[in-house]
């Protein structure tokens, strides 16, 4: 409706509508680009109405972008961080220092006339107003119940714009004081929600905790996935890497697909080869961690490890190897890219026949006791010709194979043992064991949704309970996952700020240009009452009857008016039907209750129709989730 219409039973009183001077989250304005054109906008009439109607100016890009997010509306009740304020600043400022008990030593000083703020300062009163005079002029000093507004203005508002508490002390030096005030600046900085959301410093690092040595071959091993690559001619796409703890053994195996059945026939293909592992290694993907792998570990005794999420450090081995196979790969493919997986047998001999830096063996050597013949040797041995080899036993081979074996394990594990103590040592210069007591608030560095490339801090989440010396498991029923298990160093602890003293009054409201309109949330209309207690008695009695003879048109809930009707005129006759998307099981809850909701209240109701479009979830600003409907198709033929 292009006018305000009155909804339930929420009746304003004139005077009300005069004098209320509460805050709206409506604010009326009138664009640039209005004024421009010379037109007054109607109120709560939305463009859309129109479109299709006539041909008008060319839209430009930032009218298509705001009317692809209309809608969204920020509701400044959910994001205190983004508050302005209002301070109550009193006026008495002598009052408030006679009676602030902090000050009274300040007081003493002007009585006695002595010197104990520091050495160029002094304590004097001017027009009965206490001041510290020093080479740099005077400087009132601030009772108790103002340094919340002082330390708000110097820090918080854009005019200070969030700057450390160094420059923020040094900004208030200059104009103020009070007893341990660098101490209040530096909490206040230090609490700001603001600064510890988007604060570049990272958190100090938790001591090294290196993983057991292993001195079983294929004991333990490690798997991730490189990929998507470039389509090969053979039709693969990925790489199953596995990596063996003891002897640094690689293993290659391209796929056409990373699914878990794909998985396990490369897995079936290495174990007829080494034998079963005790212990695998992975990340979080789904599938590893899905009920078949599961299954598989079960039936073979398996222990599977996962590592934590977004700390690939872990799993070290296999994240490196990684790094180290497609640097090789980038010089040797073709410029198409459709031969990488023809390369992967000559990479992998090339990576095992060279020593490796923490064991100081080959891969081969620790796993066939004796050194394999590679170009180089091949070359040697052409050299050589003339040279007869030297005839040899079977048995003294084989002798002499497991003396090879066990000589170069033992050396291997005193060589890994060292250059683990090596490198926790550097590690660990610029680490601080840090400890996380239940109950306490975090922030987790995450990746962002639009971007995994980009982490920011996000929370504050609870901190449930400490599941091993470096990870925690956290609380955060705002995501997919009620709790999950982190590694500490993507952990920063959260500092709350003491509620300030001084009153306080929202003051935000955001302005919407270029037909950025915002809705207008409606209020929940079962807890709507009549406002009567300016009517007496029987006018409240006679209102309640009017009220009841049509409860129609004050009923609790949204209505629908027969008055006004509109027609979609379509291009083509042809139903328009699409297969639904696919939602998240985490919104599959919230999106039953948006539908229960809606079918309860009437403003829909169950269909047969030929015609469908998918529903969406979309996030709102505040963090909750809108039903919406895809209707592009649709629009496309109307």
């Amino acid at each position: 409706m292009p006018v305000d219409c009155v909804i339930g039973r929420d009746c304003p009183l004139l005077w009300d509508l005069l004098g209320d001077k509460r805050q709206t989250n409506v604010v009326a304005v009138v664009t640039r680009s209005q004024v421009k054109a010379g037109l007054e906008p109607l109120p709560d009439l939305h463009g859309d109405l129109f479109e299709g109607g006539y041909k008008g100016q060319k839209k430009t890009r930032r009218q298509r972008r705001q009317e692809k997010h209309r809608g969204s509306f920020e509701s400044l009740e959910q994001k205190p961080q983004c508050q302005n304020f209002v301070w109550d600043v009193p006026n008495d400022i002598r009052h408030l220092q006679l009676t602030d008990t902090t000050l009274a030593f300040l007081y003493n000083q002007v009585e006695t006339e002595t010197d104990n703020v520091s050495t160029d300062t002094k304590c004097v009163l001017d027009n009965d107003i206490l001041y510290i005079q020093g080479e740099t002029g005077k400087r009132l000093v601030v009772p108790t119940g103002c340094r919340s507004v002082v330390l708000h203005l110097a820090h918080t508002v854009p005019w200070a714009g969030h700057l450390g508490h160094l420059k923020t002390y040094a900004r208030l030096a200059k104009r103020f004081y009070w007893p341990g005030m660098f101490k209040d600046v530096r909490d206040f900085c230090a609490s700001c929600p603001q600064c510890q959301l988007t604060s570049l410093n990272k958190v100090k690092q938790a001591p090294l905790h290196p993983l057991p040595v292993i001195s079983t071959p294929f004991q333990r091993i490690a798997m991730d996935i490189v990929g998507p690559l470039e389509k090969s001619s053979s039709g693969n796409k990925y790489i199953l890497v596995i990596c063996d703890y003891a002897t640094r053994f690689p293993e290659a195996f391209p796929l056409r697909t990373i699914k878990t059945k794909a998985i396990i026939n490369a897995l079936v293909q290495l174990f007829s080869r080494v034998g079963v592992p005790s212990e695998i290694l992975t990340d979080q993907g789904t599938n590893f961690t899905s009920n078949l792998m599961l299954l598989l570990h079960k039936e073979l005794g398996i222990k599977g490890i996962r590592t934590t999420p977004y700390h690939p450090q872990t799993d070290g081995l296999v994240e490196r190897f990684n790094q180290s196979l497609k640097q090789m790969l980038r010089k040797f493919v073709s410029e198409t890219g459709r031969d990488w997986d023809k390369w992967l047998p000559f990479l992998l001999f090339a990576y095992r026949e060279v020593p490796q830096a923490s064991t100081g063996f080959s891969p081969f050597e620790l796993l066939y006791g004796w050194p394999v013949q590679g170009p180089l040797d091949l070359l040697r041995k052409e050299w050589e010709a003339s040279k007869k080899p030297v005839a040899e036993g079977i048995l003294s081979y084989v002798l002499q194979m497991r003396n090879h074996l066990e000589k170069y394990r033992d050396l291997a594990q005193e060589n890994l043992t060292r250059a683990q103590r090596d490198q926790k040592s550097w590690y660990d210069k610029k680490a601080r064991q840090r400890e996380l007591e239940p109950g306490k608030k975090v922030l987790i560095l995450l990746p962002l949704t639009a971007n995994k490339l980009l982490a920011k801090w996000q929370g504050p989440y609870e901190v449930i309970r400490r599941v091993g010396p470096v990870t925690y498991e956290i609380a955060h029923p705002d995501k997919g996952k009620h709790s999950q298990i982190y590694h500490v160093n993507l952990l920063k602890e959260w500092k709350d700020r003491e509620q300030l003293q001084s009153q306080q009054t929202l003051m935000v409201c955001k302005i919407h240009e270029d037909g950025d309109d915002p809705i207008t949330c409606m209020p929940d209309v079962s807890s709507m009452q009549p406002r009567l207690d300016h009517l007496s008695l029987q006018q409240k009695q006679e209102m309640l009857d009017l009220l009841a003879q049509v409860p129609g048109l004050f009923k609790d809930g949204p209505g629908r008016t027969s008055l006004v009707q509109h027609t979609i005129h379509l291009k083509d006759s042809a139903p328009i039907r699409q297969r639904p998307y696919r939602i998240p099981e985490c919104l599959t809850h919230s999106l039953k209750e948006e539908i229960k909701k809606m079918t309860d209240l009437g403003v829909i109701e169950p269909s047969e129709s030929e015609w469908s479009s998918p529903v969406v979830m979309v996030p709102k600003k505040d963090g909750s989730q809108r039903l919406c409907i895809d209707f592009r198709k649709v629009n496309a033929v109307s």
